[in-house]
C-alpha cells in the first residue's frame, strides 16, 4: 500500500461526512429505474469518501482507490472478506460505468443496495468513534 503519513485532520473528516450526507440525499431523490448506474457510482463515491475519512482520522492519505480498500481490509476487522471483495468489485464496476459508459440493470442496484448501506453505516460508525 502506498500511504502517506499525515497529521489526523478531524475538521476535514467532518467536512467529508457532510458531503457524503449530501450525496445520500441526492440518491433518495433520483429515479432508481432510470439512474441505476449513476446511483451505483454515487454509492461508490460515498464509500470511497468515507474510507478516505477513516484514513484521515488515522493520520494517513492515499491517492489510490485500491489502497483505500486494502487499508480497510487490513486495519478494520469489522469488514469481512466478502465485504472487502465486494468493495473491490464495486471499484471496478464504477470505473467501467464512469470510463466506458457501462449501463447496468436496475435489478443490480436493488439487489446490492442493502450491502452498500451496511458498508456505509459501518464506516460512519468507525469514523464517528474516532472523531468523538
Amino acid at each position: 500500500m502506498d500511504l502517506i503519513k499525515i497529521s489526523p485532520n478531524k475538521e476535514r473528516v467532518k467536512s467529508i461526512l457532510k458531503m457524503v450526507s449530501l450525496i445520500e440525499e441526492r440518491i433518495r431523490t433520483e429515479n432508481k429505474e432510470k439512474m441505476a448506474a449513476l446511483i451505483v457510482v454515487d454509492y461508490y463515491e460515498m464509500i470511497k469518501e468515507l474510507a478516505t475519512a477513516a484514513l484521515l482520522a488515522d493520520g494517513y492519505k492515499t491517492l489510490s482507490h485500491k489502497d483505500l480498500i486494502d487499508y480497510i481490509k487490513e486495519k478494520y476487522s469489522e469488514f469481512d472478506a466478502y465485504e472487502t471483495s465486494f468493495l473491490n468489485d464495486l471499484r471496478i464496476l464504477r470505473n467501467r460505468i464512469s470510463y466506458e459508459g457501462l449501463f447496468i440493470e436496475p435489478s443490480f442496484l436493488f439487489r446490492n443496495e442493502p450491502t452498500f448501506k451496511e458498508i456505509i453505516q459501518k464506516l460512519r460508525g468507525l469514523i464517528n468513534k474516532k472523531i468523538s
